[in-house]
């Protein structure tokens, strides 16, 4: 392969709508359809401060990015940054676990609209060879529309997220309308019936649910504008769905017992049944869910597959995934992507906590290394032409850091083995890439 081949730029189609419709795409998924009542039998009532505690460690990292996004507008986020600042191989490290991520990720959100699917059409939940099945053909049939191009992705995306945003909307008023008018608070006590730690548990499990808002600055060589554009985008994408989020949950755990929550594959339906017997509305917030989970592995396919065409491009992994087809598309970063999603639900069998305890790891690290990027590139970069800064800085970025670092503490040991098992396998692959590099180099 040529240098021109992998040198090849992405065409810019986003404005900052288009660019925050795939950052609320990609964090509005299984997270608050599906993991807010599996957190919610970590923590009880007090799910409610695991989103805001969730939150606010994601907004910390989401400022980080907003203004290293503003200075670096090539495709890559977190891999860029940290190529940037401490060298090739420590941005491979965190690239190699930022494309798996993305994978990881789709994989969760897939078993998620599986479950849904199968509640919604009336399967028994026995039937998990079915389950299975649905999770592995979505990605694969998503991978196909992809492969059509930045802007027919980004359309069925904005159709999706308007769904879904409307029933979340939709979910948060009428149980608040039912609360108010019932005045009956019971289901809120007590507060933290598993003490601080299942709080803290619940808000390691449910940061699964904030994290979307990075596929931002990995599309952001497809985004019009950038230096603007992509961190209000941003901001713009996480500050709607943290409102959404919280609203969510403080309705869902004071509708339905945590008990009960704790133990749904559909929390929201089975907690809007408490407040309303309106079949289509009941109906709507199914269907939404399904639409959710969709636009939300779109989404990581889209970023999965910008993560390795970027590495690809720097030459840190084989430059055949840096190729792009006519319409401006890394088609063989997008194949690996749909592939090894489905491959990942098969071989996890859909163990949708586990696959998402993995994903939650391997981003808290690409978080960390976010932050610890924006020190360094202040002092390395400092003339660059930041439109848009970290407020508090340095406390942000060090909060940031900290706060990532302590929730690894909460997530399950054989994630963090599984994790690990990764990097070890990506750092043999960078070294015999390496070296290849170097023979071909000498021919």
């Amino acid at each position: 392969m040529d240098r021109t081949e992998i040198m090849a730029e992405l065409k810019r189609h986003l404005g900052m709508w288009g660019a925050a419709s795939i950052g609320i795409g990609a964090i509005i998924g299984a997270g608050i359809f599906v993991l807010s009542g599996v957190a919610s039998g970590f923590a009880g009532p007090a799910v409610i401060l695991s989103f805001l505690i969730a939150g606010i460690v994601a907004f910390l990292t989401a400022l980080s990015s907003a203004e290293l996004a503003s200075f670096i507008t090539e495709s890559g986020g977190s891999y860029i940054y940290t190529h940037k600042a401490f060298g090739k191989f420590w941005g491979f490290v965190v690239g190699w676990m930022q494309s798996f991520d993305y994978i990881v990720g789709a994989s969760a959100i897939s078993v998620g609209f599986a479950g849904y699917f199968v509640y919604f059409a009336g399967i028994p939940p026995t039937a998990q060879n079915v389950t299975i099945i649905v999770a592995v053909a979505m990605p694969l049939v998503l991978t196909l529309i992809n492969l059509r191009g930045i802007k027919e992705a980004s359309g069925a995306n904005n159709l999706l997220v308007g769904i879904k945003v409307t029933a979340l909307a939709l979910f948060i008023i009428v149980g608040l309308f039912f609360l108010f008018s019932h005045g009956n608070f019971s289901n809120y006590h007590p507060f933290f019936p598993k003490g601080f730690a299942g709080m803290l548990s619940g808000a390691a499990l449910i940061f699964f649910a904030f994290i979307g808002f990075n596929t931002i600055t990995v599309i952001a060589e497809e985004v019009k504008d950038p230096e603007k554009n992509v961190p209000r985008s941003l901001i713009l994408a996480f500050l709607i769905c943290t409102i959404l989020y919280i609203g969510v949950s403080v309705v869902e755990v004071g509708l339905v017992n945590w008990k009960i929550i704790g133990t749904s594959n559909a929390p929201l339906e089975l907690a809007l049944r408490a407040a309303t017997d309106n079949i289509f509305l009941l109906k709507f917030v199914s269907i939404s869910a399904l639409f959710a989970t969709a636009s939300a592995t779109m989404a990581s396919i889209l970023g999965g597959s910008r993560a390795v065409f970027s590495m690809a491009r720097q030459r840190v992994i084989p430059g055949i995934l840096a190729r792009i087809s006519k319409n401006g598309v890394p088609t063989f970063a997008v194949l690996i992507s749909g592939a090894a999603i489905a491959l990942i639900i098969i071989a996890t069998k859909g163990d949708l906590e586990l696959i998402a305890s993995i994903f939650n790891f391997g981003t808290l690290m690409t978080f960390f290394f976010i932050n610890m990027s924006l020190l360094q590139l202040r002092k390395k970069m400092p003339e660059a032409n930041r439109t848009f800064k970290v407020p508090l800085y340095p406390v942000t970025p060090i909060l940031g850091l900290i706060s990532c670092f302590a929730l690894v503490f909460y997530l399950k040991m054989n994630a963090i083995i599984a994790a690990g098992v990764w990097i070890a396998l990506g750092v043999v692959a960078y070294e015999y890439n390496k070296r290849r590099e170097k023979i071909l180099l000498m021919k």
